[in-house]
């Protein structure tokens, strides 16, 4: 072959190359734990397709996990998620392609259904080939990403005599080297990920509902737990309180996730006409910067991007979508249509699943929001985040449908 075919060659492949490269979208990735790969309900996916029709998206597949309001983990082409049915908890591997259960596990479980549906609550976590998840009764179990195989299990509440809350156990396993954090007992409590061992724990009074957050301060590593009466930062190794800031939420539920807004600034916020928070944790003892009833989060987070908070604003029935300023806690642009939905960002877009099933996408803005695509994409109700990963939308009802949405270019 001369050099002339093998630069003839060459440029076919290279144009090959770059017409596959772009089909694809520009960035895309795993979501392995909830509120994502860095913990802040932010995809990085690049290049997915915003804009679709009246009629939605593309439905790729559905699936019947249970009732609950598990979100979804997505790695390496699995989804993960838990649901409950006949009074068992399930575990579910789903194939991202078709929906196909890869595997599933199974233990008896009450569905627990107090003034809501019931059913599960904690979304699994995936690290290193392998899912931890945690029960509303304090079961956890550690599977095999690939095949489901019990690593082990066990009731990690039971054992350390914990007081079970109202609604259960909610935050998911935060795992960290060959720690496993959890919201379990007054303050948390820390096992080991191979065996379940208790490294640490910190009382047996009921806990929070929110998952622990990773927190470096100065110099030390934390992690921020939202706790029954109030936020909690305890010495990652340990187990040792090193400050708390007192936070009163009617029925103890102090549920969403508390959000790291800079070095030293942490939101915190509630339902139930409680509001929200931001302080400032420079010293010792954490100050209050501002305290108003701007945002109300019964469940979901805010999510900070730039200068603002976004996030559901109020409770169940009265819920409206909101950005706040993050430095003064005033109100940017409040937007009445979701109701107690969910939202998510990614490449400069607000992603919002209505209570009622209803899609919005629309350009993320401090200025205001408006859809440009909207869409009824399934039925039931929705207060469990949305996920985007692989150019695949996961949204989930409360009777446990998952529908994945195909918003690849």
């Amino acid at each position: 072959m001369n050099l002339i075919s093998l630069y003839s060659r060459a440029a076919v492949l290279l144009a090959v190359s770059a017409g596959l490269l772009a089909s694809q979208p520009g960035v895309a990735g795993d979501w392995p734990r909830w509120r994502g790969p860095d913990l802040d309900g932010i995809s990085k996916e690049r290049g997915w397709k915003p804009a679709f029709s009246a009629d939605g998206p593309k439905v790729l597949w559905k699936a019947e996990v249970g009732k609950g309001f598990a979100s979804v983990s997505v790695a390496d082409g699995l989804a993960y998620t838990t649901g409950n049915a006949s009074d068992t908890d399930t575990v579910y591997a789903l194939d991202v392609e078709t929906g196909r259960v890869v595997w599933k596990h199974s233990y008896p479980h009450p569905l627990d259904p107090k003034y809501y549906e019931g059913g599960t609550s904690a979304t699994p976590t995936v690290d290193g080939g392998r899912v931890y998840t945690l029960s509303k009764r304090g079961h956890m179990h550690v599977l095999d990403a690939k095949t489901g195989a019990v690593i082990w299990g066990r009731n990690v509440a039971e054992e350390i005599g914990a007081k079970m809350p109202t609604w259960g156990y909610a935050g998911s396993v935060v795992i960290d080297g060959d720690m496993a954090v959890l919201n379990v007992g007054t303050h948390g409590l820390a096992v080991d990920k191979n065996t379940g061992k208790v490294l640490w724990k910190t009382g047996a009074e009921e806990a929070g509902y929110a998952t622990p957050v990773p927190f470096t301060h100065g110099g030390q590593k934390l992690y921020l737990i939202f706790a029954a009466k109030e936020l909690v930062a305890v010495r990652a190794a340990t187990g040792e309180k090193v400050w708390s800031h007192k936070w009163e939420t009617s029925y103890d539920v102090n549920a969403a996730y508390p959000v790291i807004c800079g070095p030293d600034r942490v939101f915190i916020a509630s339902g139930y006409n409680t509001g929200g928070a931001l302080l400032d944790v420079s010293g010792g003892k954490p100050k209050v910067v501002w305290q108003n009833k701007n945002i109300r989060s019964h469940f979901n987070p805010a999510i900070l991007v730039g200068k603002h908070l976004y996030a559901i604003d109020g409770d169940v029935g009265k819920a409206q979508l909101r950005a706040v300023d993050m430095a003064t806690g005033a109100v940017a642009w409040t937007f009445k249509d979701p109701n107690h939905g969910a939202i998510l960002v990614s490449d400069g877009k607000l992603i919002v699943i209505s209570e009622r099933g209803e899609l919005m996408v629309g350009n993320l803005s401090p200025a205001g929001f408006k859809p440009t695509s909207r869409a009824q994409v399934s039925g039931g109700k929705f207060w469990t985040v949305p996920v985007l990963a692989n150019g695949r939308l996961y949204v989930r009802n409360a009777e446990g449908l998952v529908t994945c949405l195909d918003l690849r270019p």
